[in-house]
Order: structure tokens, then C-alpha cells, then sequence
């Protein structure tokens, strides 16, 4: 079988370089785009403000409190897409099989091409001489390993992970950097003793499944440095959502409460990400003995900010009698876009 190339493009802080790009006097200065009111919440944070501890999801008022210099200034949601539609045409300049994961990320398969990393070379100057923003590269064997390579050197960054150096990579890999493994996965791998790609192939695949489900199997693959998943071009989402698995098991109202305003924030910092809209909003609750249930409700229209989606979600963990049970896992997802059918717009996914 023929070696696959695969790049990973993430734009730099998308947003936030944008704005700053747009107006000079916030280069240099930590921003966040988003809504900077009581219930507002980041979109996206400049490096400047990442390092103070300002990420994505986070509430406004937190990130002002670890950052009290920081600026915040209004998504400009169709200035985004338009650059977007530019940085998306450079890439079918190389390749027809584009694989959107967000506004400002995607897979590019180009096994047709002599060298996958000039290409990404080519990629991200072309991208910076036509918007003046930068593209941070990863290019492997497949989409796993592109996806890790391109965190390896942000901002501006280009990684290569080539097939010789996949399995030294990957047992040197902290397992939180593993495509799939979220906090809470990490925490518990890091109980169990796995704190590397090394440590993680050395568990057999009935031991990760009896400890991480179906998720075991993916573990168990890209331990070795294995990915199959081919680069879907065009791929278009139907829903968007977040959920939280809990360290402990509650039935405690506001502690439930506190979990799914949190977890509706993540869900509107991804909807900004990816410009995706959506009628339905669905509550989802997985109780300690691993039973779940799901609530819905449709608007007449588009959910437009986070405070109506946090107030339909709230309505909803309301409905629900817990009898008592624990709730070990909780999430929200927006669906139902009119734009679907539309025939002529692209919805971003993540992966």
C-alpha cells in the first residue's frame, strides 16, 4: 500500500489575528473576540492573552480576571468567512480533497504530489502573501498524526512526522496530545500509570476497551501510529455540540447547573469557530449507572446568542426528574440548520 500525505492546516489564533491584522493598535496586546458582557464568553484568544491562561469557551469574566489588560472586541463573522473562502481556494490549488474541520483548519490529502512538505511550505506562504495572517503545518502519514504535527510549532509553525519517525514520535507523545483524549480521558489515563504513547501500547486492546469503551480501539490504533480515516472533502456538519464527563457523580442542582453553563459556553466558543447555525437544542445526560437520556427542543428560530442557549438548555435540565439518580456526564448540541439544503453553502466540522 502506497504512503498517504497528509497536511494539517490551523490558522494562528484566527480571530484574534484577524482583529489585530485590521487594527494595528491591537498588535501586541492581549485580545480575546467574543462578547465581554456578565454572560459572555471567548471565542477565540490572541497568543499575547493565551499566555495568561485565556482559551476558547472560557466565561468573560474569568478571562478578565487572569488578564485585566486584556481587550475585548465583537466577532466579525463574515469577515472571517470571506478570508476563510480565500484560504480554502489556496488549498484546492493543490489538492481536490479538502477536508474542512473548522473556519480556520483543514485536512489536505496530497498523495498525488512529489513532496507533501514543500507543498505545505508553499501553503503557508501563500496564505500569508494573500491575507497577512500565518498557518501554523503538520504533515504525516495520515490525518492523526498531521493533526499532532501541526501543534508541535505553533504559532507559524511547520512539522513534518515522516514514516520512519512515526513510532519513536509516538512513544514519546504525552497522551494528552493524542487526537481524542480531552482532560478528563487524560486524568484517568494518568491514574492508570499512562503517561506516554509508549505507556499506552504496552496496554492490550481488552484492557482498554474495559477501560475506555470504543474509545479503546482508537487508542489501541493510534498508539501504533495508525489512522485509516480517509480526508472527506466537503464534508458537511448537522450538528454541533460539548459535553462533560464529571470527576465525581452528582445530583446536585447547582452544581449541575454551574457544569451546563460551562458546557454551553464550549458549545457557542465552537459555533463561533465554525459559523454553523441551528433550531434544536438538545440536552443530554448520562447517569452513573451508564443509562441516558436525551431532551430537545426546536425554535422557530436560530439560537443567536449563548445566553438563549444556556436558557434553553437550563429549561430542559429542569424537565428531567432525576429520581434521585446521579448524573456522571452532561452535554448540549445545536442542530437542525436551515442551511443545510441549501445546496451552495459549506458547513465547517470539527474533528
Amino acid at each position: 500500500m502506497a504512503v498517504r500525505k497528509i497536511i494539517h492546516i490551523d490558522m494562528d489564533a484566527f480571530y484574534a489575528s484577524v482583529e489585530q491584522r485590521d487594527n494595528p493598535s491591537l498588535k501586541g496586546r492581549p485580545v480575546a473576540v467574543g462578547y465581554a458582557g456578565p454572560r459572555g464568553v471567548v471565542a477565540t484568544a490572541s497568543y499575547e492573552a493565551r499566555r495568561y491562561g485565556v482559551h476558547s469557551a472560557m466565561s468573560a469574566a474569568r478571562a478578565k480576571r487572569l488578564c485585566r489588560d486584556l481587550v475585548f472586541v465583537p466577532a466579525r463573522m463574515e469577515t472571517y468567512k470571506e478570508i476563510s473562502r480565500r484560504i480554502h481556494a489556496i488549498f484546492h490549488e493543490y489538492t481536490d480533497k479538502v477536508e474542512p474541520l473548522s473556519i480556520d483548519e483543514a485536512f489536505l490529502d496530497v498523495s498525488h504530489l512529489p513532496c507533501a512538505t514543500q507543498a505545505a511550505k508553499e501553503i503557508k506562504a501563500r496564505i500569508w502573501r494573500e491575507t497577512g495572517l500565518t498557518a501554523s503545518a503538520g504533515v504525516s502519514v495520515n490525518k492523526m498524526l498531521a493533526k499532532v504535527a501541526s501543534d508541535c510549532r505553533k504559532p507559524d509553525g511547520l512539522f513534518v512526522i515522516s514514516p520512519k519517525n512515526v513510532q519513536r514520535f509516538i512513544a514519546s507523545l504525552p497522551v494528552e496530545k493524542f487526537f481524542g483524549v480531552g482532560k478528563v480521558t487524560a486524568q484517568k489515563m494518568h491514574k492508570l500509570g499512562i503517561r506516554t504513547g509508549a505507556d499506552l501500547r504496552r496496554l492490550p486492546l481488552p484492557l482498554l476497551l474495559r477501560y475506555f469503551g470504543k474509545a479503546g480501539q482508537n487508542y489501541y490504533e493510534y498508539a501504533r501510529g495508525r489512522d485509516e480515516r480517509e480526508v472527506q472533502a466537503h464534508r458537511i456538519r448537522k450538528s454541533l455540540g460539548a459535553e462533560e464527563t464529571f470527576e465525581q457523580d452528582t445530583a446536585q442542582a447547582d452544581i449541575l447547573s454551574a457544569r451546563l453553563a460551562e458546557v454551553c459556553r464550549t458549545v457557542w466558543a465552537r459555533r463561533e469557530r465554525a459559523g454553523f447555525e441551528g433550531k434544536t437544542v438538545t440536552l443530554k445526560l448520562k447517569f452513573a449507572d451508564f443509562k441516558q437520556i436525551t431532551r430537545a427542543r426546536t425554535l422557530p428560530v436560530c439560537v443567536t446568542d449563548v445566553r438563549r442557549l444556556r436558557a434553553v438548555a437550563a429549561e430542559l435540565l429542569a424537565g428531567v426528574d432525576l429520581k434521585g439518580r446521579k448524573v456522571r456526564l452532561l452535554g448540549v448540541t445545536l442542530s437542525n440548520s436551515p442551511r443545510q439544503n441549501d445546496g451552495g453553502q459549506l458547513h465547517f466540522d470539527f474533528a
